[in-house]
């Protein structure tokens, strides 16, 4: 799908790997929606790339519902659903103080795994009802882990949920393929986002050492060149690709 003139919706585009994606595609030529909670740093994005900020809840089927009645309403029809947004969380399973408390595995669930599939859900509901452009309706793509593959000691709740996001795919893309609604997911290994950025420069070496080839941290830009990529690609379907620089992580 050639996405200029097309609306994008990328959730978590406020920074980080969404920020990145969100730029790539208003260069070129998307009626980008950033969908996130960070009003203030969303609003300074969107300006700058001439798109749209909508704050949303993206595990509340109540806020994304309202999301995409405006979304219709002010910019079209959804052509491209990235899902970005997302949390991170270090906690063993059991602790010091006993047992991790199930409400803290509970929203890393909701917002990483079933806030994906909330947006997915609609985006599809929208794109399906729309024209065809040439073979396809629509594109979706969503951000699982390498985590999700090989999660380390105190990811349980981080793994299981990009566990979740990498088995959602290809039953997705099999639901809509009929509707020509294509679904993949990218698998980032260390990506240089706003939190790792945070990390002392010693802490951001050794995990670049880290990776085989290139020894470095991805760059946001690279992520969202991988989605521009399948965005384009017609025959990219139903896949998980690892963006990693054969990255395997260890147990911990």
């Amino acid at each position: 799908m050639n996405i200029s003139g097309q609306v994008a919706v990328v959730t978590g585009g406020a920074s980080g790997l969404g920020e990145a994606t969100a730029r790539a595609f208003a260069a070129a030529g998307a009626k980008v929606a950033i969908a996130d909670l960070n009003r203030e740093r969303g609003e300074k994005v969107a300006a700058e790339i001439g798109g749209r900020f909508y704050s949303v809840d993206v595990a509340s089927a109540e806020s994304a519902e309202a999301f995409f009645a405006q979304l219709a309403q002010d910019m079209g029809t959804p052509r491209v659903l990235v899902n970005c947004a997302g949390i991170g969380v270090a906690k063993r399973m059991v602790g010091r103080d006993g047992p991790v408390p199930l409400a803290e595995f509970s929203r890393v669930i909701n917002i990483n795994l079933i806030g994906s599939f909330n947006m997915m859900r609609l985006a599809a509901a929208a794109m399906t009802k729309a024209d065809s452009i040439g073979e396809e309706r629509g594109v979706i793509i969503s951000t699982a882990s390498v985590a999700g593959l090989e999660g380390q000691i105190g990811q349980t709740a981080y793994s299981a949920s990009k566990g979740g996001i990498i088995a959602l795919t290809l039953p997705a893309a099999r639901e809509l393929a009929q509707f020509g609604v294509r679904v993949n997911a990218i698998a980032p290994g260390l990506f240089l986002t706003p939190l790792l950025a945070e990390l002392p420069q010693e802490a951001q070496d050794s995990l670049a050492a880290s990776i085989p080839n290139p020894p470095r941290l991805g760059a946001p830009q690279e992520f969202a060149a991988l989605a521009m990529h399948m965005v384009e690609n017609g025959y990219l379907n139903g896949e998980l690709v690892r963006l990693d620089g054969a990255l395997r992580m260890a147990p911990r």
